[in-house]
């Protein structure tokens, strides 16, 4: 029998299995941020421990050693004044005739569903460094974007 064949076992045909990606740039993260990501690993680590079959212990263990980079590499940042839009504040602005509050946080804690964007994410970019009543440019226009107000994040 040919040497091309012969299968040598059934992990063979599996897809392989890679690391999660860590997003590029700094690691900044809000006090609750660096809550989640502690109270993440902790519960990773007590799934670890109780997983009964070892594919699961497997799969558990690549997310545990993604959040524990994460822990390990997270720079918890001051407060901010909120005097101006900065990393931890929450910012009420218009774009394109709406209003809208967002809140700039670390790239884990982002969650846009709940009005909460990266800090690396391209409105929040924008949005760097405006104060109250502040137009910004955004896409094309000069004037996109008008702050209405900033407040740290409680």
């Amino acid at each position: 029998m040919s040497v091309a064949f012969r299968r040598e076992g059934d992990d063979e045909h599996l897809e392989p299995k890679f690391e999660i990606p860590i997003p590029p740039g700094p690691n900044l993260v809000t006090t609750r941020g660096k809550a989640l990501i502690d109270a993440r690993v902790a519960d990773l680590a007590a799934q670890v421990a109780a997983a009964g079959d070892e594919d699961a212990a497997r799969r558990l263990q690549r997310d545990l050693r993604y959040w524990q980079t994460r822990q390990v590499t997270a720079q918890v940042m001051p407060g901010p004044s909120g005097e101006v839009v900065a990393f931890g504040t929450r910012v009420t602005f218009r774009l394109n005739g709406k209003s809208r509050v967002l809140a700039i946080v670390g790239d884990d804690e982002a969650d846009p569903a709940r009005d909460m964007i990266a800090f690396s994410a391209p409105l929040a970019r924008a949005l760097m460094d405006g104060a109250a009543g502040e137009f910004l440019p955004f896409g094309d226009r000069e004037d996109a974007i008008e702050v209405l107000a900033v407040e740290p994040i409680g």
